[in-house]
């Protein structure tokens, strides 16, 4: 069925409800999972040179963050007796680090979650589900 589950993570309660499904589901099939952390670029600004945190400064913290997230997620698939692989990427726009990877370690399903925004919020906001669903084309299973 299938071999390799790409879980995106965020940190939320939300995306660690989508590793425990994606746990089980690949203790299932013997599947093994790939988890995946997406780290925002630094925000240059072209009105100042003058920025609030130091460039070097700003992307510790997002490594930092973003290493304890995917710490957390493969420590949480080992305990579902899941053999499990971490990474960190900085990406603009998280739906295409998402599609990217899964590519790259030949990933047969991705599993993530869904922060359940409706109306205004989701048309303002946007969804990097719903983008991964709109411009991917291996199966996604959204938890909710």
């Amino acid at each position: 069925m299938y071999q390799r589950i790409l879980v995106p993570t965020d940190g939320s309660e939300m995306s660690t409800r989508a590793l425990q499904a994606a746990a089980s589901l690949a203790r299932l099939t013997g599947a093994r999972l790939e988890v995946l952390s997406v780290k925002e670029p630094f925000p240059y600004s072209a009105i100042s040179e003058m920025q609030p945190v130091p460039p070097q400064e700003f992307f510790d913290a997002q490594e930092r963050t973003a290493q304890a997230r995917v710490t957390a997620a493969l420590e949480a698939a080992r305990a579902h007796g899941v053999t499990a692989e971490g990474a960190t990427v900085e990406a603009l726009h998280p739906w295409e680090a998402i599609l990217d990877h899964a590519k790259a370690k030949d990933c047969d399903l991705v599993v993530m979650a869904s922060h359940g925004r409706r109306g205004l919020g989701a048309l303002l906001l946007g969804s990097e589900t719903q983008k991964v669903l709109t411009h991917g084309t291996l199966p996604v299973l959204v938890i909710r």
